[in-house]
């Protein structure tokens, strides 16, 4: 046995190490705070990416932002599995044990405010914010209120269903058609939301509704006033329902299908043929009923004489800045949108006069946006996939999905699969010409990078 001298607390812990009988308190508790902060961190992340894949991200968008966050935050190994409806995040510990977090998607509705701080978040996590300042700032973020009302943003609907009315060559009267049925729209769907029923009978009832509506207005066409003017039933509603088309989930399959995530590309491109067929019931009844009743609605879907092309790019930018307001978009991200669909109408026109076709016209459009939104969105705070998400909304195929609908329960089958697959030819080409203009910007937005911290140092130099 040693002698020791002095009562000192390290004089006895070596004792007791010389003696093999050393405390086992000290290292499991510093081995448990290392667990916890690692699970602290591991949490953060996960409520993180739900958030982003709830806001409208795309999956491509929620990995790479969540491991960028997850390595600033310094955890090692970390692999994220995004299957549409949950989010699985795993790291390794201190001492490589697995460690693994679990987040289901319950509501997913496109909030481009939310979206824009939330990317900010990421930002700032993977620049090395610390774990308990990420999960305080995301908890701020997700209970504040949005920028602006409900009705307000149910109120860019109806603008987008007039700009939309007018792209297609409608006078101003199918104009104010449109945005009364889809006022009327937005009012059923909000008392059925509220309610909670399912997504798909929501488009049953909303599609009977404006179905309905055509029905009438056939009724009373004769009865208007000769200074109305004509009113196509087809063309009023098709204007109008343009809200409940999949068009915008036809295109984040496409774009998460050319990504790699094959999944939750199989997830979406399901819930449009859910939705889709939610439609078809929607007006396939109502017409059944109308033709009981003696009212046969005509299938045909002409639109009216081309407006001159700055109208058409004034219209497609309406349509963007509508949609970009029923996202909850905040002000700076709204005249970005409007800006971005300028450009792709206004491209996509001129694709169309030099002799290409509507979907390589499409694919030109949304590449030259994707590279626009990506390259230089950032500099004002906005992201990109929000620009350009509301940029290619004018170029959207749900006008064709709502004419293979009408053609299909018409019976021209034939007919509708052709233009279904046009359509789906549309939605691939704008996904396509997104993605690959957001590659392409990588570059130049790293050389703005550089030289703006170029610029920083020059500026620090001078001063000192």
């Amino acid at each position: 046995m040693f002698a020791l001298r002095g009562t000192g607390r390290w004089r006895l812990r070596l004792a007791e190490v010389i003696a093999g009988d050393a405390p086992a308190t000290e290292p499991p508790v510093e081995a448990a705070l290392a667990r916890a902060a690692v699970l602290e961190a591991l949490d953060a992340m996960a409520r993180m990416a739900e958030a982003l894949l709830s806001a409208g991200a795309s999956a491509s968008d929620v990995t790479a932002l969540t491991l960028r966050a997850a390595a600033g935050a310094g955890l090692t190994g970390t692999q994220i599995d995004i299957n549409y409806t949950a989010v699985i995040v795993y790291t390794t510990g201190a001492d490589g044990e697995p460690l693994t977090a679990v987040r289901v998607v319950k509501v997913r509705a496109s909030d481009y405010s939310r979206l824009s701080a939330l990317y900010d978040l990421a930002h700032a996590a993977a620049d090395g914010l610390g774990p308990a300042e990420v999960d305080a700032r995301l908890r701020r973020l997700l209970s504040r209120r949005r920028p602006y009302r409900p009705w307000i943003a149910a109120g860019g609907s109806v603008g987008l269903a007039a700009s939309v009315a007018v792209t297609l060559g409608g006078t101003w009267a199918v104009a104010v058609a449109a945005a009364v049925v889809t006022c009327a729209l937005q009012l059923l769907l909000s008392a059925l939301n509220r309610r909670g029923l399912p997504a798909f009978f929501q488009q049953v009832a909303g599609a009977g509704l404006a179905t309905g509506f055509a029905l009438a207005l056939l009724l009373a066409q004769p009865h208007l006033p000769a200074w109305v003017g004509d009113l196509p039933p087809s063309l009023v509603v098709g204007s109008g329902i343009v809200v409940l088309l999949a068009g915008l989930s036809l295109v984040g399959s496409a774009e998460d299908a050319i990504s790699g995530f094959y999944v939750t590309a199989g997830a979406r491109a399901f819930e449009t043929v859910l939705l889709t067929t939610g439609l078809v019931l929607g007006i396939a009844g109502v017409l059944d009923l109308g033709q009981r009743a003696g009212i046969t609605l005509s299938l045909s879907f002409s639109a009216g004489q081309p407006y001159p092309l700055v109208v058409q790019v004034l219209a497609g930018a309406v349509a963007a800045f509508t949609w970009a307001v029923y996202g909850y978009a905040d002000g700076r991200a709204v005249l970005l949108a409007a800006l971005a669909g300028a450009t792709a109408t206004l491209t996509s026109a001129l694709c169309v006069l030099v002799g290409m076709g509507p979907v390589a016209a499409a694919g030109v459009a949304a590449l030259l946006v994707g590279f626009l939104a990506e390259g230089t969105a950032w500099r004002w705070g906005v992201p990109g996939l929000v620009v350009s998400v509301c940029g290619i909304v004018p170029l959207l195929p749900g006008l064709a999905i709502y004419r293979a609908i009408f053609s299909i329960v018409g019976g021209g089958t034939s007919a509708g699969l052709a233009q279904l697959v046009t359509a789906s030819g549309t939605a691939l080409a704008l996904a396509a010409g997104v993605t690959l203009g957001e590659f392409c910007s990588t570059p130049l937005r790293r050389e703005f990078d550089r030289i703006e911290r170029r610029v920083r140092r020059r500026s620090l130099s001078r001063q000192f």
